[in-house]
């Protein structure tokens, strides 16, 4: 059995085919950068147009495999973007019809948190889903996901690349923000802890206005990193605490970021808990976690008919019921 997945939440175009040995076939994909500027939606989107046949054709190709041995096709259904999603969804739905295959609508944060197994042998994690859009501390309890704590505004990977836009870092601005951090020294910027909920935007805010008073960029990259990756791992520490679990998995596109799995890798080491990290040519956004959780939802035969699909920018991902597991 075959899955053709297909990812386009926001900034990537991805085709990948898995099969039911969770073995990957294709892995294809192609992103959305600029040089100064943040993402915009709409040029996000006439970027993923411009490049969605290309993409499936070389899934296809690299798999070595026709429509015919494809079972199933499944695609990010939100949350993310909807020009973007609506990219990915019209794709997804004209091939099915045009091939007479199935279509299962996959929860892009869902995805993510499923990669872990692909790669681990993973019991019952504490997630750390950190990405673009999503700032998010969750666990699986009783086939729900429980987000125990989240950003109360932006998250963190936005949060980065809200300040790189206006150092004229360019999109996406995390791994210049790694880099530039080498070299820095600490400068106090706003902690902002609440419970288990996070706060980015004051600290954004005040680094902006530092960068503009003539601080040094070195700096307030080392500055917001640290800050930042210690507030999450505050709150990683106080999940694992309270739920009484004795593993964390990092995921999502700040997964890339060694700093902060060093952080993360201390605390978790010092609570005798183990540490997990998303392979980080998995960390991002990619087909490979469609394909693989749609093959999941197709086999537990808990999914909607073609005619009810539709997007979900709004997504979350503790309105789901997890079936598949």
């Amino acid at each position: 059995m075959k899955c053709l997945g297909i990812e386009g939440t926001a900034h990537t175009i991805a085709a990948s085919v898995i099969d039911d040995k969770n073995k990957i076939l294709s892995d294809v994909r192609a992103m959305y950068t600029t040089e100064k500027t943040g993402i915009i939606p709409k040029e996000a989107a006439l970027f993923m147009k411009e490049k969605k046949d290309f993409i499936i054709e070389t899934a296809l190709k690299e798999a070595n495999v026709s429509f015919k041995e494809i079972d199933v096709i499944a695609f990010s259904q939100g949350p993310g973007l909807a020009p973007s999603l609506l990219v990915a969804f019209n794709l997804a739905k004209e091939l099915a019809l045009n091939h007479k295959k199935p279509l299962v609508g996959v929860n892009h944060i869902a995805a993510h948190l499923n990669t872990g197994f692909l790669f681990h042998k993973l019991k019952d994690p504490v997630y750390v889903f950190v990405s673009g859009a999503n700032t998010q501390i969750i666990v699986l309890e009783s086939k729900k996901y429980r987000i125990l704590g989240e950003t109360l505004s932006i998250g963190l990977g936005n949060a980065f690349d809200k300040f790189g836009r206006s150092a004229s870092l360019g999109f996406p601005a995390g791994q210049k923000i790694e880099e530039l951090a080498k070299d820095g020294s600490y400068v106090k910027l706003p902690y902002s802890v609440k419970g288990m909920d996070v706060e980015f935007s004051g600290m954004i805010t005040e680094a902006i206005k530092k960068l503009n008073q003539g601080f040094s960029l070195n700096d307030l990259c080392y500055s917001l990193q640290e800050t930042c990756f210690s507030m999450l791992t505050e709150v990683t520490e106080r999940a694992l605490a309270h739920t009484e679990k004795s593993e964390v998995i990092v995921i999502g596109g700040v997964a890339a970021n060694k700093r902060f799995n060093e952080m993360l890798s201390i605390m978790c080491k010092e609570r005798n808990a183990k540490f997990y990290i998303c392979p980080i040519k998995y960390a991002g956004d990619q087909a490979v976690m469609i394909a693989y959780l749609g093959l999941k939802i197709f086999r537990s035969k808990k999914f909607q008919s073609i005619n009810q699909l539709d997007i979900l920018p709004r997504w979350r991902v503790d309105e789901l019921k997890v079936n598949w597991a």
